[in-house]
């Protein structure tokens, strides 16, 4: 990027590397000098929480507020209801109102971490797409917007592309998102004055749909930005872990679990990761990243104790620090582990080593139980354990059970 910006904003997406594309640097920066800018992400209420692959937006909200403009967060309660088709293989499950108004309050607690709601100039609002979504007419909403959309140029777009030359269903109702959330766009600008749609460099074609559907309807000025699509350098996909979604939302993911995530960090991604998901000054990022070693590992925690303080509070980040330590270091057990407590009746007449390790979290199914066993990768009480079909029965659970799985993947089994 060799745009030099002027504003706070600009300069802080491009320096720790938010920034992937815009749809006019010069004008966008020169707006974000001038007065307050309100910007939107949206996020579809498919779950009660976001998951880390959400953070880098999430964090540009944040740098966005931090930086004197104002952050709307969009819930898709509208949309959810349609699914968008951007780069997935197969159609969404449909949810219920119930189901999508219970996801959109977790979701909010969430953000309530990264960004302050509230009623003033700079202060962030959730907002519902289903206020405008819920009540269209279809032929008033077909005759004012859908005729300003060619439907040569959405199929040109990649995220239909994509299914369509895989010979996937793309369903006339997913077809249909794009136009919905260019409409969002159109929307949130009549209503709160929005300027500025981010999001993930997947939605480009829905941004620029909804800048060019506002300029027709309401002849007016506004903009995209998107970040880059992150993958870690060994090519997953950031948000998933070994063991599923690395969930924001502590019901979901204990603070331990989600602090042992970054804790993991490969060494090449750490740098990369302390400008997206921290706020430690960029200087500071690229010192740690480039350390070697033990001064690596040291910079992984300084990583960890860092995004899980934004997330979790900073007690969270400490108690998730020590139990670590406690854990590694000193072969112990720490109180902050995730636990698997059993019933008398869960347990019945026993349960095998292998059933444990499913249950803990620490293997997907049986069969990768039983594999991790016999490769050597799992440990009870830290020591080797070889027998996937060892039976432990109530009198064996009057400590708990200290589970490992490789070297840093742990569980305490205890007796409810």
């Amino acid at each position: 990027m060799t745009y030099h910006a002027k504003s706070e904003f600009m300069r802080v997406m491009i320096e720790r590397g938010f920034l992937a594309d815009c749809t006019d640097y010069q004008a966008l920066d020169e707006a974000l000098t001038r007065a307050v800018v309100p910007a939107y992400i949206g996020f579809d209420a498919t779950a009660k929480s976001l998951h880390v692959g959400s953070l880098i937006q999430i964090m540009m909200l944040r740098w966005l507020q931090k930086t004197g403009h104002k952050p709307i967060v969009l819930m898709g309660g509208g949309t959810t209801k349609v699914g968008d088709p951007s780069f997935r293989a197969e159609e969404r499950p449909l949810l219920t109102p119930a189901e999508i108004d219970a996801n959109i309050a977790g979701i909010r607690a969430v953000f309530a971490a990264y960004v302050r709601f509230g009623e003033g100039a700079t202060d962030a609002v959730m907002v519902n797409n289903a206020e405008w979504l819920d009540d269209l007419n279809y032929l008033d909403f077909l005759r004012d917007i859908g005729r300003h959309f060619s439907v040569n140029r959405m199929l040109s777009f990649e995220s239909v592309k994509s299914r369509l030359d895989r010979e996937q269903s793309l369903s006339f109702l997913e077809f249909n998102y794009m136009i919905l959330q260019a409409y969002d766009f159109l929307e949130l600008h009549r209503r709160h004055g929005c300027l500025l749609q981010m999001g993930g460099s997947d939605q480009w074609g829905n941004i620029v749909g909804g800048i060019d559907l506002t300029r027709r309807v309401l002849d007016a000025e506004i903009y995209g930005l998107t970040s880059p699509l992150l993958t870690t350098s060994d090519g997953r996909k950031m948000g998933k872990s070994q063991s599923g979604a690395v969930w924001l939302n502590p019901e979901m993911l204990s603070p331990y679990e989600f602090w042992q995530f970054w804790r993991n960090t490969t060494d090449a991604d750490v740098g990369r990761f302390l400008k997206l998901y921290t706020e430690l000054p960029v200087e500071d990022c690229d010192r740690l990243g480039a350390l070697e070693g033990a001064g690596i590992n040291e910079a992984k925690v300084v990583l960890a104790n860092a995004v899980t303080t934004l997330a979790h509070g900073a007690a969270a980040a400490a108690a998730a620090e020590a139990t670590a330590r406690a854990v590694f270091e000193q072969g112990g057990i720490g109180d902050d582990l995730p636990r698997l407590t059993l019933s008398r009746a869960d347990l019945g007449t026993g349960i095998t080593l292998a059933q444990l390790f499913v249950r803990a979290g620490l293997a997907p199914s049986g069969k990768e139980a039983k594999r991790l066993i016999a490769e050597g990768g799992a440990r009870v009480d830290d020591q080797p354990a070889s027998d996937a079909g060892r039976i432990y029965a109530e009198g064996d659970l009057a400590q708990p059970l200290k589970l490992t799985a490789g070297r840093k993947r742990h569980a305490l089994v205890v007796l409810g």
